[in-house]
């Protein structure tokens, strides 16, 4: 019987790396000089490197199960170019570089689970989701205290490279793949096309997602003067709302349907991020991304779900590909939208994305 530690440690290194990296965006722009709109197209690089590779490797994965320690390993080593990006363009490239990387990461830890999943018939996927919240989590604060404290960019993304190193060092013997139970039909870009529909809601929550991981800690310093170690609470009250929407997760589906937790969901999160948009002050902007958070919580793990159980391995690999495009287009969404209007209306707009899923889960395939 295969365990699932290791892939659940890898789910907690991962989002580990990115809370650090949210943690510490303030400081990247302080340094590279970089503005609202020219930050925004730098994180595009994070979705121009990803969406390429999870093409090419995705549906090899299967085939190929050694490509995920091998780029947890590559990972842990690019983890820490960031804190060397002196100018925008040099930033531009070390994210284009993680988005690569990551993006062979995340479908390949999906990819694992889902394989544990098949192997063991217990599902793990709410579970492994919620433990990247609290990597999130964990990288958000342990930054945040770190910046405080003084640290630069270099010891913080270093320790975050550490824990990726020890996901890879956990995770190489990965659990054998049994074949697909049912591949379906794809287009010419080899996504699952039945799997395309619960793909696009994962864009919808990915842009959601990617904001508020992205731009809390640069809304509470610029809009509302909050020093490093208070900013730091943006991403950091969204995570713990992502961890425990997902832990709760995994008792909810037990009792509500995947469409009524996607409704709910979509509801709750387009109510938070009208609240952080309207906040007048910390406190506020905080139950905001809170709120936010624990409603976009669930759609991701359903959709990956959702994306195994009609096309295994290809459907989550179609979901991958396909969702992060929303972390594509929300970066400089965002950016563009706050540098012409401020954060506070591209808050608004990801509320009505919100929205979107909330109406877009009863129509959409789950099985």
């Amino acid at each position: 019987m295969p365990s699932r530690r290791a892939a659940l440690a890898a789910f907690f290194a991962f989002g580990f790396m990115w809370g650090s990296w949210a943690a510490i965006v303030p400081a990247v722009q302080h340094a590279t000089g970089a503005a609202k709109g020219e930050l925004g197209l730098a994180l595009l690089c994070v979705g121009l490197g990803s969406l390429p590779a999870m093409l090419v490797v995705g549906p090899r994965l299967d085939r190929v199960p050694v490509l995920l320690p091998a780029s947890l390993a590559v990972l842990a080593a690019a983890a820490v170019l960031p804190a060397f990006a002196g100018s925008v363009a040099v930033l531009a490239a070390t994210l284009l570089v993680w988005g690569a990387v990551s993006g062979v990461v995340d479908v390949g830890i999906n990819a694992e689970v889902a394989a544990i999943e098949s192997a063991t018939g217990d599902r793990s996927m709410q579970l492994a989701h919620a433990l990247f919240s609290s990597g999130l989590l964990a990288g958000a604060l342990l930054a945040g205290a770190a910046r405080q404290a003084g640290a630069g960019r270099l010891p913080i993304l270093a320790v975050a490279a550490l824990a990726l190193a020890a996901a890879a060092v956990a995770n190489r013997r990965p659990v054998p793949r049994a074949p697909a139970r049912d591949e379906g039909p794809t287009n010419v870009l080899g996504l699952h096309r039945a799997a395309v529909g619960v793909a696009a809601i994962c864009t919808f929550a990915f842009v959601v997602e990617g904001a508020l991981e992205n731009w809390s800690a640069l809304f509470l310093t610029r809009d509302l003067d909050a020093g490093p170690g208070v900013s730091a609470l943006g991403p950091a009250s969204y995570a713990v709302a992502m961890a425990g929407g997902r832990f709760s997760a995994q008792w909810l589906t037990r009792r509500f349907s995947d469409r009524m937790l996607l409704t709910a969901g979509g509801i709750c999160a387009a109510v938070g991020t009208v609240t952080a948009a309207a906040a007048p002050a910390i406190p506020v902007a905080l139950v905001g991304f809170f709120l936010g958070g624990a409603g976009v919580s669930v759609a991701a793990p359903i959709a990956f779900g959702a994306a195994g159980r009609i096309g295994g391995a290809r459907g989550i690999s179609t979901v991958t590909t396909v969702g992060y495009l929303g972390f594509l287009a929300g970066p400089p969404i965002v950016g563009a939208t706050g540098q012409a209007f401020g954060l506070r209306i591209s808050f608004v707009l990801l509320a009505g994305l919100a929205a979107t899923i909330a109406v877009a889960a009863g129509r959409i395939r789950l099985e």
